[in-house]
């Protein structure tokens, strides 16, 4: 099999330099649409209370962009394969960039839902198409370092998304969050329909819209019901029963489709799952994403909530080892894959995020930034370590003509996985508080006790309000403490498809 982003680059000189170019231009991209997905956080509760959102709509501002984006990625992925890769990345720039403008004048909780659901798909247009870009432009022994570089942006993104969404709220407002997307949008239109060639193979198909149609509504259907379920938006179980049924009913019919409908033009190529590099590379993508997903969420509750009261600056300043071993480790172990193979480092990777997460298992009521310090360093390198080698080798194990859906694969796993890692976490902590402390606390999150007192009217004396009080704190944080062993658990997991792969890859 021919790989052409290597016979390019050997015909013509000029594609060395190109390959840089579509590396600077698709991380560009990454890191824009993976920072907007959790810059979101930190000014939440000033929108909520600005906007005066109820809960559904608080709740479908942080879901609705990983929701909508897991549920279209892989329809996008396959449209890139028969119209274009660039065009349609191109195309998800301005779609972001003037998504972002119309977030920033929202109105209503209900306007920000809507433009918010409208950037995301710009974001699944970023990176549905971002991987197969640079696949089609990186010769096979470099893609796990160019693929290393890249992915490093998805993460730095959710990292950077923080501290810089707490310093703009803080200063700007919440609207800034938005406005610097435009700028960097416009440079990012510009240089991608000046700059990026197609260099992959395009083949002018039919489009499958029975099989978009029934995959996009189901996905989405399966996710939205759990995790409003998980949230208590939706407390009837025959509500939600029907929903996820309505929704497993769809991929059940998708699958129908792709496997006797859609035999000549079809969305997706069940016989790629046939290919062990993409079939375990993506299961651990999968368990890995669930296990991570609320990570972010998680810790800069806990930093900047009732239990430690950091700022903004200074929970930035705790979150730099996760980002710095993450931009060191990743184009490391992605140069290294090139040379002796990935097997090796996925598996190292996701051992260390293991060991990470159980270390968090100790978090106590006040953590000190030296105690944080190993747990955070071994989740950064462990990320670093085992994305960029696990990327490249599912995507060194498919046909050209398959980059796009291939990539877009990944990604729609990936937000899955963090949609249901959300939903999973407000699942075990309900379970251990009552609904209402869970969402007060999410809220009011620097100050539990006015919500103690507003819910515990007998609670007159102070001592009974403390106990009250450390209480909540120590149940909350006990919740804290099973949602981090389970990611654990589903991190060591996930190593096993990972390194069972076949060892004869494409090239």
């Amino acid at each position: 099999m021919v790989d052409s982003g290597s016979s390019d680059t050997k015909r013509n000189p000029l594609i060395i330099s190109y390959k840089w170019i579509a590396l600077g231009n698709t991380t560009l991209g990454t890191l824009i649409a993976s920072l907007d997905a959790n810059i979101i956080f930190i000014a939440l509760p000033i929108i909520v209370s600005e906007l005066g959102a109820s809960l559904f709509t608080m709740v479908w501002i942080v879901i609705g962009y990983s929701l909508v984006t897991a549920s279209i990625l892989l329809n996008f992925g396959r449209l890139a394969d028969i119209f274009g890769r660039v065009k349609l990345y191109t195309l998800g720039f301005i779609i972001f960039t003037v998504g972002s403008a119309l977030c920033s004048i929202s109105q209503t909780g209900e306007q920000l839902v809507v433009f918010r659901i409208f950037q995301a798909v710009g974001a699944a247009f970023l990176f549905s198409n971002s991987v197969a870009i640079l696949t089609d432009a990186f010769p096979s022994n470099e893609r796990g370092k160019a693929l290393g570089i890249n992915q490093i942006a998805i993460v730095l993104g959710s990292v950077l998304g923080l501290v810089l969404g707490g310093f703009l709220t803080s200063y700007l407002g919440w609207r800034s969050i938005f406005w610097i997307n435009i700028p960097i949008g416009i440079i990012g239109i510009v240089s991608s329909y000046k700059n990026l060639k197609e260099l992959g193979p395009v083949k002018k198909e039919k489009i499958d819209w029975l099989g978009n149609i029934s995959f996009a509504g189901g996905l989405f259907l399966v996710l939205a019901g759990i995790t409003f379920s998980s949230f208590g938006i939706i407390s009837d179980f025959l509500v939600i029963f029907v929903i996820i049924f309505a929704g497993m009913a769809l991929l059940v019919i998708f699958g129908f489709i792709e496997k006797f409908i859609s035999n000549d033009y079809p969305m997706f190529h069940f016989s790629l799952f046939k290919i062990k590099s993409f079939l375990g590379g993506n299961i651990a993508i999968l368990l890995n994403s669930i296990a991570r997903g609320d990570f972010i969420f998680l810790i800069s509750f806990y930093l900047q909530g009732a239990f430690m009261k950091l700022s903004p600056v200074e929970t930035g300043i705790y979150l730099i080892p996760v980002s710095a071993a993450l931009a060191v480790f990743g184009p490391l172990s992605g140069w290294l894959s090139d040379r002796y193979g990935s097997r090796f480092f996925v598996g190292l990777g996701l051992f260390l995020s293991g060991i990470g997460f159980l270390l968090l298992t100790q978090l106590q009521i006040k953590t000190s930034f030296i105690e944080l310090l190993l747990p955070f360093i071994l989740l950064g390198a462990g990320m670093g370590i085992f994305t960029s080698p696990n990327r490249a080798s599912i995507m060194n194990s498919v046909p050209a003509n398959r980059r796009g859906v291939s990539a877009s694969t990944g990604t729609t796993l990936f937000y899955v996985g963090r949609s249901l890692s959300l939903g999973i976490s407000f699942l075990i902590m309900t379970s251990i508080l009552p609904a209402e402390q869970v969402k007060d606390i999410f809220i009011d999150f620097r100050n539990i006790e006015p919500n103690i007192i507003k819910d515990n009217t007998n609670a007159t004396s102070i001592s009974t309000i403390k106990e009250s009080k450390e209480l909540i704190e120590n149940k909350f944080l006990y919740s804290i403490h099973i949602i981090f062993f389970v990611s654990s658990i589903l991190v060591f997991i996930s190593i096993i498809p990972a390194i069972l792969k076949d060892r004869n890859i494409r090239r």
